[in-house]
């Protein structure tokens, strides 16, 4: 790719104020984030992409490792059969399913599909696996690829193929199985706003909303500078729907045979948009420091000069001796191409060097959320820098914070209603019930997110928002992706 070709990516980032769809893809693209594929709907992961998502992987990895969990793989086939035993998931995931039906040159006698999501496959194997309650629990998890056959896409955010993990435990009562959802959405919380940078609202999802054949679904939902959500994580408790249609039983301490209760909870890549359009700008990425594939970039100032590349790959060393993800940029270009590229690829900071700084025995550091100037002594920087990523992190979590406050509105009349949630988040008393939720979503394009868990509407004599009935939770709404 060429100076020229590059300068004009650095030049052609749409405005986000403009056109924030335009923004998105450019910086997806231009970035070397992405690539449409041959095939639709789905898309290539570049290695820069890619770079982030393992970060993520690697973090969230952790966590589930740290809370118990083990990391297992299951087939991405899943006959129909199977799929067909729980009526309320089949009927969920129904137009999204991918089927083969043809292996070489022979037709299938029965269909397989693709698998959308896994707890009918994974839930047939824990009917074999579980035999008594010396079994349980059973804590897995896996990381691999769902297709989901999308008519509409954009890269990271809905594609037909995307990675994602899948955690599915099974539990003796219901009790423990709701106690495992909310650690498990309690994990993903701690991930976002930790790790992303992102703050996230927490609560349970309405009946239409949840996930097809679960008792419960708990979501994180995050605003975008745009104003709408985006589903960054669910959690669901399954209660003994699926251990009913797959035959997952257990023999109790007192001889009896007894279903289990299940659960399942699951993020996906559509995690990097939510981390491209909270926190990007009209230059183009701004990474949160904790999944920057590069933390600090080197730049060298008059790199022919004596001595500048010497101080520059000692600098590189050093980084890289205390933990940093650091990159050199030695190419010949210049050096304000090299500032408009690592800006638009979000590296948190610029590490400047040049004759004079390695005289005064100093690096100049440039934020890239602020971009912010300050001086720092060579010696030390190894404890500077992650102070300095740490306060990063902290000024681009308020930040965030500071929009989806700005634009989050108690409202009481359906009017108040209708503008709050054309530029951010209503909150609302509702009654609950579907053909409101539905009226409300044709009216406005607006759904609901997420409902308070510690706010009873009833007991505080509430009424819903629009149909003004007796409310019984206090909802979220808002557009979303």
């Amino acid at each position: 790719m060429g100076k020229n070709n590059n300068e004009e990516f650095v030049q052609h980032i749409a405005s986000r104020t403009e056109d924030f769809a335009k923004w998105y893809t450019d910086v997806v693209l231009k970035n070397d984030m992405a690539d449409y594929s041959e095939v639709k709907g789905c898309m290539v992961i570049k290695p820069y992409g890619y770079a982030i998502w393992e970060l993520m992987q690697q973090q969230m990895d952790q966590r589930f490792k740290d809370t118990g969990h083990v990391n297992a793989y299951f087939p991405l086939l899943i006959p129909e059969s199977l799929l067909m035993k729980e009526a309320e998931h089949v009927e969920g995931f129904a137009p999204e399913v991918a089927w083969v039906t043809q292996g070489g040159t022979e037709q299938l006698t029965e269909r397989l599909a693709i698998r959308p999501t896994s707890e009918t496959i994974i839930g047939t194997m824990y009917s074999k696996w579980i035999q008594s309650y010396r079994d349980l629990p059973v804590l897995m998890n896996q990381w691999c690829n769902v297709m989901r056959w999308e008519k509409s896409t954009r890269p990271f955010l809905r594609t037909s193929e995307f990675l994602w993990q899948e955690g599915h435990t099974a539990h003796a009562t219901f009790d423990e199985a709701q106690e495992e959802t909310m650690r498990m959405l309690g994990v993903y919380k701690d991930f976002a706003e930790n790790v992303l940078a992102i703050p996230v609202l927490t609560g349970r999802k309405s009946e239409k909303e949840k996930f097809a054949g679960a008792y419960a679904t708990y979501t994180m939902e995050a605003m975008m500078q745009d104003g709408k959500a985006l589903q960054m994580g669910t959690s669901h408790n399954l209660a003994d729907n699926f251990a009913k249609g797959y035959d997952i039983m257990y023999l109790s301490k007192e001889g009896k045979q007894e279903y289990c209760y299940t659960t399942s909870w699951g993020t996906s890549t559509r995690m990097i948009g939510g981390v491209i359009m909270v926190h990007g700008d009209d230059r183009g990425l701004v990474l949160p420091p904790r999944v920057a594939p590069y933390q600090v970039v080197i730049v060298p100032i008059a790199a022919h000069k004596e001595g500048v590349m010497e101080q520059a790959k000692a600098l590189l060393a050093t980084l890289k001796a205390a933990g940093l993800r650091a990159k050199l940029d030695d190419s010949d270009q210049s050096a304000g191409w090299k500032f408009n590229q690592w800006e638009m690829k979000g590296v948190p900071v610029r590490l400047e060097v040049g004759p004079k700084d390695i005289e005064n025995r100093q690096v100049v550091l440039v934020r890239r959320d602020t971009h912010e100037k300050q001086f720092a002594p060579i010696e030390g920087l190894g404890q500077t820098l992650p102070a300095l990523l740490d306060d990063i992190h902290v000024s681009l979590f308020n930040r965030a914070l500071a929009n989806r406050e700005a634009h989050t509105q108690d409202v009481e009349g359906f009017e108040a209603f209708t503008q709050a949630v054309q530029g951010g988040f209503a909150r609302a008393p509702w009654c609950g019930e579907r053909a409101c939720e539905d009226e409300i979503k044709a009216l406005t394009g607006a759904s609901t997110r997420c409902y308070l868990l510690d706010y009873d509407a009833g007991a505080h004599g509430d009424n819903c928002v629009f149909c003004g009935k007796k409310a019984k939770h206090m909802m979220y709404f808002g557009k979303a992706y």
